[in-house]
């Protein structure tokens, strides 16, 4: 069979590459092409970045090598039962792509998985040449992101994070049986034993660094993972603690959610409808929680409802306060700040300021106003100078005063 166009291939394995959440760069080295020495950069000035809320960089070159696959995981597109356009880049090809894309100054950098073909070793193996012609060849020091293959040989793995600056290891589902159930070539101990030996050579990068100046660095921007939600059926309590745990054991970055999105020809397997992308939305406002405000996930878990399900209208930290009354209202200029980040409405920037603030005078309601976008989502839990909620905290219609308007549902794929 005839080789498609270039033009062609991008279009079939840029739309591939779309389902994989995982291609953020923040936390990566900093790298700058001044003074005439290679090209690409990680900072400073001659391309358009284009960053989220969250700092994370979203100019990349995001495909796959190719969309061949050996594997037959029944929620992905490209397994090898799957009727789909078939399309391949040689590494060559897709270090052309990202020169050329980098020099037109569309992107920062390059996000890069694969299909299997052949087998794991070939296919990590010629991931892994992009990334050394890039570095080596062309001194790119630009953002690279390698999607890794734990069903690969440990020392390839290791070589793949000597090049890029993240590299990341799908967990594909929250639960073990949900893995053997749609995705019976694949095995939730390979996974987590490659994610074992990412995480300690990262360690052991970092010790290297303290002690010898020019030690190589190892995957800088960390590891990070994606879990696919609602293809299984996986809780959000069961998510949530299946996060905590990835976190705890092998210090990854991040850990993205992606909702599952019905495929053509799909197994019977899998549900015929996709869950509410706000589920997704929810998922990652929880992981902000464990990360940044101190929740346990045990707490976490306590805000959604008996079938382990967070509740859509509103947030999850909104839900555990309505849940735990008790604990509220605090008193913004008395309590401590692993109280005042449990207050539905101030974010961490907002507590930072209001214990700045406090030690010069005592904080009124206007003062607290200033800090946050809905000031009638926190007046009932908080206590200021010239506020006090009363009998607003235990009122029986709290949740319908405080919920926010629900807009409709966008697609994250419609046309």
């Amino acid at each position: 069979m005839s080789q498609l166009p270039l033009q062609e291939r991008l279009a079939i394995l840029a739309d591939a590459a779309k389902y994989d959440a995982s291609c953020a760069s923040s936390g990566t080295a900093k790298r700058t092409s001044r003074g005439g020495k290679g090209i690409g950069s990680t900072e400073g000035m001659g391309i358009c970045h284009a960053y989220a809320p969250d700092g994370r960089c979203i100019s990349l070159l995001k495909i796959l090598l190719t969309n061949h696959c050996v594997f037959d995981c029944h929620y992905c597109i490209n397994r090898k039962s799957s009727n789909v356009r078939r399309a391949r880049f040689t590494p060559q090809e897709v270090v052309d792509l990202t020169l050329a894309f980098y020099r037109r100054n569309y992107i920062e950098g390059l996000f890069l998985s694969s299909g299997i073909v052949k087998s794991s070793n070939h296919t990590m193996e010629q991931l892994i040449e992009v990334a050394r012609i890039l570095r080596e060849e062309h001194d790119f020091r630009g953002y690279i992101h390698l999607k890794t293959i734990p069903e690969a040989d440990p020392e390839l793995v290791r070589q793949a994070g000597l090049w890029a600056d993240r590299v990341s290891i799908n967990v594909e589902l929250p639960t073990a049986a949900g893995l053997t159930r749609l995705a019976p070539d694949k095995n939730i101990a390979t996974i987590e034993g490659a994610m074992g030996g990412v995480s300690q050579a990262i360690v052991e990068a970092k010790d290297a660094r303290r002690h010898f100046r020019h030690a190589p660095r190892f995957a800088p921007g960390g590891q990070s993972t994606q879990m696919i939600v609602g293809a299984d059926g996986a809780s959000d309590t069961d998510i949530v603690t299946r996060s905590s745990l990835l976190y705890g054991r092998f210090g990854l970055r991040r850990v993205y959610y992606s909702a599952f999105s019905p495929i053509p020809d799909a197994s019977a397997v899998l549900p015929l409808k996709r869950p509410p992308l706000l589920r997704e939305h929810r998922l990652y406002q929880s992981d902000w929680l464990m990360r940044f405000y101190g929740f346990a996930p045990g707490e976490v878990a306590a805000a959604a409802g008996s079938d382990g399900m967070l509740p859509l209208d509103i947030d999850p930290k909104l839900a555990w306060a309505l849940r735990f009354r008790e604990r509220f209202p605090v008193d913004v200029n008395r309590a401590p700040r692993e109280a005042l980040l449990r207050v539905p409405g101030l974010g961490v920037r907002a507590v930072g300021a209001l214990l700045a603030a406090r030690r010069q005078r005592r904080l009124r309601l206007e003062d607290v106003g200033r800090l946050t976008v809905s000031l009638a989502k926190v007046r009932p839990f908080i206590v200021t100078a010239d506020w006090r909620p009363t009998l607003l905290t235990d009122r029986a219609d709290l949740r319908a005063l405080v919920a926010p308007a629900q807009p409709d549902q966008l697609e994250l794929f419609a046309a």
